[in-house]
């Protein structure tokens, strides 16, 4: 099954005193481009992210916003800076020593000491780095998932849209196969009746009608091209069923196409066979508009 290189996908889980929420969006692009968009707290989690992107998307430009929101005490650890404290309190009692006669009064309590610089600092709980990215690549997968069938419903109606169209060009192709033959012998015809025009009384040489005849049905000759075009829409119809990423080998097969399209243009010059083939390449083209937004 084809898949859209166009989707969403957003997941919301509390794993571990975290409020994870991940979006992952993309739209068209050549080829992988992943970019990752979270707290820098959780840096450390963006190449198994970015690996594990890899194995839902092979092109397009993908962005991923993860938010994590900490509903827990226990990641924040406040600790005492000891050999300061105590140099504080050594401090301090000297003064109340230098006092002597009462100068300096009164006690210390810890309220006090706690609010001297650098007594009390706050930091991080050391975490488990492999944990926390488990849980985030968790929940990403979640959005992976809901993005992956986004992108697999567009990519279904594509095929649908791009089956019709190839019928439409079968149709034409067919057209053309057949008025082809018919170009050859009105040419033979209408080459017949002005030589009659001019000899008038003079024998015609039919040889001479039938050599001229050969030589235009050559140049005008689509038999190869035709070929080549049914050719190439079998191989579309079979990569559309595929279920591997086939975008790059549809834009190559359309290219194809629009090559042999032009080549039957330029052979012929019947206005009906020249209507057809801009009928052809007008559906060539809306086809390669909606190959550049598959996988």
């Amino acid at each position: 099954m084809i898949k859209s290189m166009t989707g969403y996908g957003r997941a919301r889980e509390t794993r571990n005193g975290r409020d994870i929420t991940v979006e992952v969006r993309s739209v068209n692009n050549r080829y992988l481009d992943c970019s990752v968009k979270m707290p820098r707290a959780y840096i450390f989690a963006e190449d198994a992210i970015k690996s594990q992107v890899q194995r839902y998307a092979s092109r397009g430009k993908v962005d991923v916003f993860v938010t994590v929101e900490s509903k827990g005490a226990e990641e924040t650890v406040v600790s005492v800076n000891e050999p300061l404290a105590k140099s504080y309190i050594d401090a301090l009692r000297h003064l109340q020593q230098l006092g002597g006669s009462g100068i300096i009064k009164g006690n210390f309590y810890a309220t006090d000491l706690a609010r001297l610089p650098d007594v009390l600092s706050v930091t991080r709980a050391e975490e488990d780095l492999e944990s926390i990215s488990a849980d985030l690549c968790a929940v990403l997968e979640d959005a992976l998932k809901a993005y992956t069938a986004m992108r697999e419903t567009e990519g279904r109606k594509l095929a649908e849209d791009i089956g019709r169209r190839l019928d439409i060009i079968e149709t034409l192709t067919r057209l053309v196969e057949e008025r082809s033959p018919q170009t050859v012998a009105e040419y033979r015809e209408k080459l017949l009746a002005r030589m009659s025009e001019v000899l008038q009384s003079t024998a015609i040489d039919e040889g001479r009608i039938l050599t001229e005849a050969a030589i235009f049905a050559d140049k005008v000759a689509v038999d190869e091209e035709t070929v080549r075009l049914r050719s190439h829409l079998g191989q579309l119809r079979e990569l559309l069923e595929s279920g591997v990423p086939v975008g790059r080998k549809l834009d190559f097969l359309i290219q194809e196409l629009n090559r042999e399209a032009n080549t039957i243009g330029s052979k012929c010059s019947d206005i009906q066979i020249a209507r057809d083939v801009v009928d052809l390449k007008a559906e060539i083209e809306k086809i390669r508009e909606q190959v550049q937004n598959i996988e």
